[in-house]
């Protein structure tokens, strides 16, 4: 029997705040990389296969957007979840400027939310992908 373990790339500037969300989806059973930089999440997303990303959209100069477009280009099938203080994003433009943007958490954001919503559509693409861990029967 095999057991599939969801794997998510958080992408935030600070990176203490990333520690936090990474330690809390971990806690939730979700393997994390946390990155603070555009030069960090091109090198993970180069190195592993993720089935669901974090991102920080207030990075520096549209940084977010590069990194999504990267994501989608190397995993046409990851799920995005978005996060930004910014009411800009509000009106939903989000979703028609990163194509596989799945969620919008506002901040400060619950984090029960953010485990929701990487669960429910990175776990989407887990479900669909051949086992990745072996787990013992008992």
């Amino acid at each position: 029997m095999y057991e599939a373990r969801l794997n998510t790339l958080i992408v935030e500037r600070n990176a203490d705040l990333g520690l936090i969300w990474q330690r809390f989806l971990e806690r939730h059973g979700v393997s994390c990389e946390q990155v603070c930089d555009e030069a960090g999440a091109y090198a993970a997303l180069r190195a592993d296969t993720f089935d669901a990303l974090v991102l920080d959209l207030e990075m520096e100069g549209g940084a977010a957007f590069r990194i999504s477009d990267f994501a989608s280009y190397r995993n046409p099938e990851i799920a995005i979840i978005t996060v930004s203080a910014n009411a800009f994003f509000s009106d939903g433009a989000v979703f028609e400027l990163i194509p596989n943007a799945r969620g919008m958490l506002r901040e400060p954001l619950r984090l029960e939310d953010m485990a929701a919503l990487v669960q429910h559509y990175g776990g989407r693409r887990v479900q669909a992908d051949e086992p990745k861990t072996a787990v013992s029967g008992g």
